[in-house]
């Protein structure tokens, strides 16, 4: 069983290696992303509070997210571990998380940060070319994420294990896998 929380910032490739460590650790790529488009699709009550606060332009609770996050981590196939991208964001849904977790008598394995220069990430977001991408909105979210993560960061010291999160997806993927295995003792 593996259950690890994926940090990094904007731009670092999270999803893209939560997706590669999920099919390769056969647990699930739990992202609150996917999670918010979900529910709000399938008019959950969830989906309907969350909306509501997205279509005013305002941050989704703590209360909504955490009631999301409760619900998948419930399915069938959340019970052999994940890899959760997205969530906790800040230690009070981390805390949620392990409440979450001590219901099903289990913990957080592991918490894989890719660490990436700040400059690099700047680069290659601005190279998607997207029109809401400009370098202040790029760079104030780097700010936004080194503030609002460096407490979880410390918070979850005992667990955390941090990666060069740049080079090709199969390299970064191999380096997180191998970390992972030296850290859980291959379980």
């Amino acid at each position: 069983m593996t259950r690890v929380v994926l940090v990094g910032p904007p731009g670092a490739g999270k999803g893209t290696q939560a997706v590669a460590l999920s099919g390769k650790l056969g647990v699930p790529h739990i992202s609150t992303g996917d999670l918010f488009r979900k529910h709000v699709s399938e008019e959950t009550e969830l989906g309907v509070q969350a909306k509501r606060y997205m279509d005013a332009g305002e941050l989704v609770p703590d209360s909504v997210t955490n009631g999301m996050v409760r619900q998948r981590l419930a399915e069938d196939d959340a019970q052999r571990g994940f890899v959760l991208d997205g969530f906790p964001r800040n230690t009070a849904q981390a805390g949620e998380l392990e409440s979450m977790l001590a219901e099903y008598g289990a913990k957080l394995d592991a918490v894989l940060e890719l660490k990436v220069d700040t400059e690099e990430v700047v680069q290659r977001l601005l190279a998607r070319g997207r029109t809401d991408d400009t370098e202040d909105v790029i760079r104030n979210r780097q700010n936004v994420y080194h503030t609002e993560t460096a407490p979880l960061l410390e918070y979850y010291a005992d667990r955390l294990i941090t990666i060069d999160g740049l080079g090709d997806v199969d390299e970064i993927s191999a380096r997180a896998l191998d970390a992972l295995n030296a850290f859980t003792g291959g379980s």
